[in-house]
């Protein structure tokens, strides 16, 4: 390698330490969040508390996607994916940590995917659009691969009170899901707080 494309490596790589290391501590923090059912208001069998910070992960990403590109989005989300799963066998159950790493995989390399091509419309709707799909299909993953099957968390519960009854797993991944809508949205507004320091990549000068 030569010393200049040595030092664009290097660049590089500096320039989303910080996003990796950001994502890595909110995957880690999620993970040991989601043990903890939320019991307030009779929450305790709709959500857990990691419900509340995982959202951030999709701020993370879309950030790095529209500062440096889909390719280096995906390669946060692939460092952040060993470094999390590694730090969440000690922090939670090695079942929780690989269905939460094989979840956030899928739908942070579909958030990264939906922002790209939707990053030259309004500014709202990359990162809305990404958010609420790689939402969709990371809490469906997680909660299926983590607890379908588990006596402890297949009780039957009434969903919201409907009387349609569900395991408690699947009242969880819908109240889930349903914080991850609302912080999707609530979280515009830091991104379009964010937006005139971070420029898009495209508006930077190529490395000479």
């Amino acid at each position: 390698m030569s010393g200049r494309a040595s030092s664009r490596f290097s660049a590089a790589a500096r320039d989303l330490t910080l996003p990796v290391a950001a994502m890595t501590l909110v995957v880690a923090a999620s993970n040991v969040l989601l043990q903890h059912p939320v019991q307030v208001a009779g929450l305790d069998d709709k959500l857990t508390w990691g419900a509340f910070t995982y959202p951030v992960a999709f701020l993370v990403t879309d950030l790095t996607n529209r500062r440096f590109g889909p390719d280096a989005a995906r390669r946060v989300v692939y460092v952040s994916f060993a470094l999390a799963v590694a730090l969440s066998i000690g922090l939670a159950t090695p079942r929780i940590a690989l269905a939460s790493g094989a979840a956030f995989l899928v739908g942070q390399l579909l958030d990264v995917s939906v922002f790209a091509r939707l990053r030259r419309l309004a500014w709202w709707r990359a990162p809305l659009a990404a958010s609420l799909l790689g939402s969709a299909v990371d809490t469906a993953l997680f909660f299926t691969l983590a607890f379908a099957g588990d006596a402890g968390m297949s009780a039957p519960v009434s969903l919201a009170g409907t009387g349609v009854m569900t395991p408690l797993w699947g009242s969880l991944a819908t109240f889930d899901f349903l914080v991850k809508v609302a912080g999707a949205l609530v979280l515009l507004a830091p991104y379009a707080a964010l937006m005139a320091s971070v420029r898009p990549f495209e508006s930077v000068a190529p490395a000479r």
